[in-house]
Order: C-alpha cells, then sequence, then structure tokens
C-alpha cells in the first residue's frame, strides 16, 4: 500500500455533543445545534473563526439523560470523531437554532477536560491514521446511514481502535444485511423488465419496506403508471421537438421522490402532453346542399353570415389545406350569434367550443402559466384542445369585446397570435413551452361592438355584421324554433296550447323592445308556465277509491272539473257560454249543459294582459310630438338601433345654452353647431325669439334634453334631430309625428353619413314610424335592409339642412313671418 500523509489533528478540540447519531470517520452527517454549550461553540468558533483549525470539531456521541442537571457537563463518552465543520446554517424561529453539516476525519480519545463552560474544551489523542483503512471508508459510511437503527453497534464500531477488531464487528453486520436482502427479493413478486429497471433507480430507502404492506402497494402502483406513461410517449404522434421534451422529462420523473411537489406537477405536465391531440382530426363534410338546408333549418334569416359560411364550405371543399379563416360575428345581444357558431360545427362535423373571454384581465387565461410553481395550468387554448380531443375544432371566442387589462398583463394581446393564421401554427403555450399547431382550428369570435376592440385585434378578424331582427323575421323565429322550444321545455303539447301570429305580433310590439328575441323567449316561457299550471290542475287526481264511488263520480268528474276552471280562468276563452245567474244548484244539474271544449288553450290579448300583465311599451309617439320643439332622432347601441326624442323649450334669461341627459363630448358639440347654424340662418327662415330678434339668443335661455337622462349618449348623428327639434320651436310649428331621422351637420349646413343604418331604420319600423331621413351618401346601406322594412317606409335622403326641414315639417319649412310666436315649455 502506498504511503499516505496522516491527518495531524489539533491536540485542544472543542467537543460538540450530539445525540442525532455516531459519527464515523469518512462520513457525513447533519446535526442540529439547540443546546446552551453547542450554540456558544458554533457562535465562538465557527462564526467568529478565520482558520482552518477554528472549524474542526470533537464530535462525541451523548445520550441525553432527563434526570441530568442542565448546568452541568453530562457524563462523556471517551472516544469522538474529529470533524470538519462543511456548512452552518442558521434560524431564529420559532427560537435560534442551527444545523451542521460535518464530515469525519479521524478518531481520537479524551486525555483529559480543560473547560467546562461556555463550552467544553479536551485535550485529546489522535487514535488512527487514514492511511490505514484507505478501502474501508465507504463501508464506514454506509453503516453511518444506518446508525439510528444500529446505535449500539455503531458505537462500539466507533471505540475499535484496531482494524482487525473493527472487521470483527462489521461482517457480521453485512452477513445479516444481506441476509434480509435475499429473503426480501424471494418475496417479492416476479415483474417485468421495465419495472424491474424503474425499480433499480428508486430510492435504497425501499428496502426497508415491508413486502405486502399499503405503502409498498402504492409504490407497486405508482410505478406502473409510470411505466404505462413512458409507452404512451413512447407511441404517441407528437412533434420530435415535444417527444424530446417528455423523454427528458419522464428521465427526470423516474429519479425523483414522490414526496416532492415537483412529482405531482411534471407528472401532470406528461399526462397533458400525451393527451393533447397532436395528430388526431376529424373529417370534414364538404356537401354544400346539405349545408344549406342545415343553416336554413337551423337559423331564419341572417343570408349574409350563412353565405359567408357556404363560402368557406366551398373553398376547402377545392383545397384541402385552406388555413381557418377567422371570423367575428358583431351584433346586439339575442340575435344568434352564439348559436351560428355551434350551428357552423355541426354543418362541417367538427367538435365544438366555446371559451368565455368576458371579464378576462389575465394574459396567463390565454398563454397559461409557466411551470414555476405548484398550480401552474395551460391556458385555455390549450385546455379546449384537451378538451375536444382533435386538432380541428371550431372554437367560439365569446365576448371578444369584454375583455380586460390589469397588471397580469393584456390577454387581447395574447390573442394576436393566436388568430394570426400567418403565426398560430407554430403557437407556444408558457405551462407546454413547446409549439403547437393551431392553423387548422377555425375560429369564431363574437362581440356586441368593434369599439371596444383594441385595432391590432379587430385588424385580424374577418367581420360579419349580424343585424337584429325585423318583426316579420321576429314572427317566424317565434313559431318555428322558439314556441316548440318552449312547449317542450313545459311539457306542453300543441293540442294544449296554441298562440296565434297576432299574439305573437302582440307580445313583440307592445312586451318587448329589442334588436334579438331574448325578451320575446322569457315572455313565452312565462306563457306556457301560466297554461302548465291550468293543465295540471284539470289533470285527475290518482287516488284509491271504492268502485262505488268510481261508478258514481265517472259522469260528473269532468264537468266539476271545468266549472272549477271557469271560476278561476284567466283566459276568457269560455266565458260568455256560463252566466253567474245561470250557476246550477246540484251537480245534476250541470250535467245537462252543452261545454265547449277545453283544450286548446288559445292565447289571445286578454290572455296575455292576465298572464303578463298591461303593455309595456305604448306607441306614444303621436302624445309627445303634439307640442313644439320636439323631434325623433334616431341612435345605435350596443343592443340595437333605438328612436330618441329630443326636446327643446326656451325662457326670458342671458342667452345660455342648457344640455341635459347624460351627454357626451360629441353630442355636446352637434348641439352649439345646430344652434349656430340656426342663428346664421335665421333671416332666411324668419325665426325670431319672444322678443321678435332673429338673435335667437337675445335675453333668451335654451334648453336641450334628452330623456333617458339614466343612459349615457354620445356621437354626431344627432345633429339633424337637433335642428329640426330647435326649427319647431323657434318656428312654432309641429315636427311630423312620423318622421325619425339621423345624420351629421356641418357649420355649413351639410349633412354627412353616419354608421348603424340598418339597425336604425329597424328601429324607426319597430316603432311603427312612416318615414326616415338619412344622409345622402348613406343610401347605399339601404340595400342591407330587408325588402318588407323598405316598402312600408319611405326613405328621404339629404345632403343639406334645407333638405331635411323641409321633409320633416308637413308642407316644407317655409315660415311667414307673424307677431307672438308661441313659446313652448316642455
Amino acid at each position: 500500500m502506498s504511503s499516505v500523509s496522516p491527518i495531524q489533528i489539533p491536540s485542544r478540540l472543542p467537543l460538540l455533543l450530539t445525540h442525532e447519531g455516531v459519527l464515523l470517520p469518512g462520513s457525513t452527517m447533519r446535526t442540529s445545534v439547540d443546546s446552551a454549550r453547542n450554540l456558544q461553540l458554533v457562535r465562538s468558533r465557527l462564526l467568529k473563526g478565520t482558520s482552518l483549525q477554528s472549524t474542526i470539531l470533537g464530535v462525541i456521541p451523548n445520550t441525553p439523560d432527563p434526570a441530568s442537571d442542565a448546568q452541568d457537563l453530562p457524563p462523556l463518552h471517551r472516544i469522538g470523531t474529529a470533524a470538519l465543520a462543511v456548512q452552518v446554517v442558521g434560524s431564529n424561529w420559532p427560537k435560534p437554532h442551527y444545523t451542521l453539516l460535518i464530515t469525519g476525519l479521524c478518531r481520537f480519545q479524551i486525555v483529559q477536560v480543560l473547560k467546562e463552560k461556555p463550552y467544553p474544551i479536551a485535550e485529546v489523542e489522535q487514535l488512527d491514521r487514514l492511511e490505514e483503512f484507505p478501502n474501508t471508508c465507504k463501508m464506514r459510511e454506509e453503516l453511518g446511514e444506518l446508525s439510528e437503527q444500529f446505535y449500539k453497534y455503531a458505537v462500539q464500531i466507533l471505540d475499535a481502535v484496531s482494524l482487525e477488531e473493527r472487521f470483527k464487528m462489521t461482517i457480521p453486520l453485512l452477513v445479516r444485511q444481506i441476509e434480509g436482502l435475499k429473503l426480501l427479493q424471494k418475496t417479492r413478486k416476479p415483474k417485468q423488465d421495465d419495472d424491474k429497471r424503474v425499480i433499480a433507480i428508486r430510492p435504497i430507502r425501499r428496502i426497508t419496506h415491508i413486502p405486502g404492506t399499503l405503502e409498498d402497494e402504492d409504490d407497486d402502483e405508482d410505478n406502473d403508471d409510470i411505466v404505462m406513461l413512458e409507452k404512451k410517449i413512447r407511441t404517441s404522434s407528437m412533434p420530435e421537438q415535444a417527444h424530446k421534451v417528455c423523454v427528458k422529462e419522464i428521465k427526470r420523473l423516474k429519479k425523483m421522490p414522490q414526496s416532492m411537489p415537483e412529482y405531482a406537477l411534471t407528472r401532470n405536465y406528461l399526462e397533458l402532453m400525451v393527451e393533447l391531440p397532436w395528430n388526431k382530426s376529424t373529417t370534414d363534410r364538404l356537401d354544400i346542399r346539405a349545408a344549406r338546408i342545415l343553416l336554413d333549418n337551423d337559423h331564419y334569416a341572417m343570408e349574409k353570415l350563412k353565405k359567408r359560411v357556404l363560402e368557406y364550405l366551398a373553398v376547402r371543399q377545392l383545397k384541402n389545406n385552406l388555413k381557418g379563416p377567422i371570423l367575428c360575428f358583431v351584433g346586439p345581444p339575442g340575435v344568434g350569434k352564439t348559436s351560428v357558431g355551434r350551428s357552423v360545427a355541426k354543418t362541417l362535423g367538427r367538435e365544438f367550443h366555446r371559451i368565455a373571454l368576458g371579464g378576462v384581465c389575465d394574459q396567463s387565461d390565454i398563454r397559461g402559466h409557466r411551470r414555476t410553481y405548484v398550480g401552474s395550468m395551460p391556458g385555455r387554448i390549450i385546455n379546449g384542445l384537451k378538451t375536444v380531443g382533435v386538432n380541428n375544432p371550431v372554437f367560439l371566442l365569446d365576448e371578444v369585446d369584454k375583455l380586460g387589462k390589469s397588471l397580469q398583463g393584456d390577454p387581447a394581446a395574447a390573442l394576436l397570435e393566436v388568430l394570426d393564421p400567418e403565426q398560430n401554427h407554430n403557437f407556444t403555450d408558457h405551462y407546454l413551452n413547446v409549439a403547437f399547431d393551431l392553423s387548422q382550428v377555425l375560429f369564431i369570435a363574437t362581440a356586441n361592438t368593434t369599439a371596444t376592440i383594441p385595432a391590432a385585434l379587430l385588424d385580424r378578424m374577418e367581420i360579419i355584421q349580424v343585424p337584429g331582427y325585423t318583426q316579420e323575421e321576429k314572427i317566424e323565429i317565434a313559431h318555428r324554433h322558439l314556441i316548440p322550444k318552449q312547449l317542450e321545455q313545459h311539457g306542453l303539447t300543441p293540442q294544449q296550447i296554441q298562440i296565434p301570429q297576432v299574439t305573437t305580433l302582440d307580445i313583440i310590439t307592445r312586451y318587448t323592445r329589442e334588436a334579438g328575441v331574448r325578451s320575446l323567449d322569457r315572455k313565452l316561457g312565462a306563457i306556457c308556465r301560466a297554461v302548465a299550471v291550468k293543465v295540471a290542475e284539470g289533470q285527475p287526481k290518482e287516488a284509491k277509491l271504492e268502485r262505488s264511488d268510481v261508478a258514481e263520480r265517472e259522469d260528473t268528474k269532468g264537468i266539476v272539473q271545468f266549472v272549477n276552471c271557469v271560476r278561476s280562468m284567466v283566459f276568457h276563452v269560455c266565458r260568455e257560454h256560463i252566466l253567474e245567474d245561470e250557476k246550477p244548484e246540484s251537480i245534476s244539474d250541470t250535467a245537462e249543459l252543452a261545454l265547449p271544449p277545453e283544450m286548446p288553450i288559445l292565447i289571445d290579448f286578454h290572455a296575455l294582459k292576465d298572464i303578463l300583465g298591461p303593455p309595456m311599451y305604448e306607441m306614444e309617439v303621436s302624445q309627445r310630438l303634439s307640442q313644439p320643439g320636439v323631434a325623433i332622432g334616431l341612435a345605435w347601441t350596443p343592443l340595437g338601433g333605438e328612436i330618441m326624442f329630443v326636446e327643446a323649450s326656451r325662457m326670458d334669461g342671458e342667452g345660455q345654452l342648457t344640455l341635459t341627459g347624460q351627454l357626451g363630448d360629441v353630442m355636446k358639440e352637434s348641439a352649439h353647431l345646430a344652434i349656430s347654424w340656426l342663428r346664421s340662418n335665421a333671416k332666411k327662415y324668419q325665426l325670431t325669439n319672444a322678443f321678435g330678434s332673429f338673435d335667437l339668443l337675445d335675453n333668451t335661455d335654451i334648453h336641450l334634453h334628452f330623456p333617458a337622462g339614466a343612459v349615457t349618449k354620445d356621437g354626431p348623428s344627432a345633429g339633424v334631430t337637433i335642428v329640426t327639434c330647435l326649427a319647431s320651436l323657434f318656428s312654432g310649428r309641429l315636427v311630423r309625428s312620423d318622421v325619425a331621422m339621423t345624420g351629421e351637420i356641418t357649420l355649413r349646413g351639410l349633412v354627412l353619413p353616419v354608421g348603424g343604418i340598418k339597425d336604425k331604420v329597424l328601429a324607426a319600423h319597430r316603432a311603427g314610424l312612416k318615414q326616415v331621413i338619412i344622409p345622402r351618401r348613406n343610401e347605399k346601406d339601404l340595400e342591407g335592409v330587408p325588402g318588407n322594412v323598405r316598402q312600408d317606409l319611405s326613405f328621404v335622403t339629404a345632403s343639406c339642412l334645407d333638405e331635411v326641414l323641409n321633409a320633416a315639417f308637413d308642407g316644407g319649412f317655409t315660415v311667414k313671418p307673424r307677431p307672438g310666436l308661441l313659446n313652448s315649455k316642455l
């Protein structure tokens, strides 16, 4: 054996008393320092010392004696181990303590204790040298790991100075351990080669498990799951880059203890990777005729939208690798944007998945969370793909105009990559950290307005306007779809209830005012619930009766039910057949009456009033325009088009203009433009104030009010309405009650085009108006208005305010000067 320089330790060593195990030369252990003596030793020697010798300690195994005084030094074991302090870690909670990482160097024997306080210091004698046993270091380290179970044997080995004595003590322990391993191997069931390979790399602590215990069974089950997961990774069709990442992660997983938090995180990640549809897709049904029939059956009207879907199918039939377009349906609520997306998926034969984006303000909802903490998860896009199980579904991004923004990022910016056909073939979710191809996904977004959608996101989508329905379209939708759905939901049949089209029209015009059909659907549901109560009350109760009772009541049972029904019936269908003074005195007399049929129950206007209450919307246009200074404008809102009354009054004052009705800055500017134009053209139209002056604001205040003050109003399209309202006020003439108007004005009296013409025209049609004044440059927008609406309305296209005023007043706007114009206050 080659000569090795012996380790020389100082003759005086501070003593560290430990009760956590026995440190042998060549082994390493961690020990806690919490007693007063050991704390003083660490602070004085290890934390303040600078030389190498200050980090060498004498480690003495010590068994605490509860009966001994903590102030006195306990009896010391005479043999110890000189150790090198490799690491010191301290903490102050819940009380001051340290953790030492120490490595054993050699044995020593205590000659005498030189000092006891604040920590013991002893004169020592080195007993062995490192070169005497260079090949036994590894053996001592393994025995040190088992020192908790074989504490007394380890002390005896520590006391054995000579090599021969140590071999005599350690060989029986090794033989005993080998026999235990052989017995354990015999009791285990044979496993597959893959399972054996997994077990081989598990921690050595598993050899201490008792075969057949619950812990052992859980480990075996977990190993089987890992083997299955590894098999799925090998057989999956994921791209090469994703496969490399999974192979790397499965190797890390095999080496992790199950108690580590990262174990569950890595396993969840691998399970998601094998479940994603990397190459799994559905085959599109490309029968254009069948698709047209299906769309027509599911949705009435919406011709422009259905045309675009059929165009996509036709191009897909000619070119199989067409990238999915990014469609955005924009329209008021209740017009069927979401249901159209579902019908598109049904037409194509694809899976459908809806992602609600309303209120989302964290970009991680789109891109996913990074796998840096427990609880991270993929974004909604990847999670949706996992849910549908194919890589070419129809994704409906609902309410894309209601995305928020916060400190967690901008989800609208995160959608830029998702909704870009040139980029989404390489979409990278933060959780996956590998690219996924989204180019085969058909994205459909819905929104009520484009005003709140960022310009960059809006540029990536193809906008398809979905306007509101006309009254005729609502009637057809109600009788084709809504009424059959409500009957099915309430357990009714057409033989029990009938709702004529004239009744449906009354519901549309008097109980709802909307662009869609949601309120109409709720009103129909209320009618069905009321009828369901009457039907349930008329059904016979299930009861056990004697045969004589049954025979006696058989002829009169239906009559009694009918009489009770007539007394409380709210539908007034058969009310004229039975009068109060003709009530029979007995059941036998009632049996002689000729009874009208009870079913079906017919819903007429009287029944509507009893069920739904008084009409919510009455035609008040003629009453509102019974005085000068009132005009009807047309406004666009995210809920569809609306009619808007503008009222004006004048009074003595200092020439001030007051605006009320929660108006925006643009509408306020339109009001100032209108009064300025009228003042500059007062002589032309012979408009004077109450004092006969052509200066309309001379000693006169004007108040403009826009009703429904709780609703914010803004936009330039009310300009022509304000001019007409003020012209009516100063001329004393009434505006036609069947005319509505929209258009922006300039200071020179020009009428400029505005948006939302179709929705505004439909609103005028719903309100029963007959004439609509629009800017001449908006004439092209009338092509989108349904033909029946264009037939019911007359349109006046104006390029200047002169044409607007001539159309808004009967006989044109030619005013002759006359004294004492009407001073009207509304």
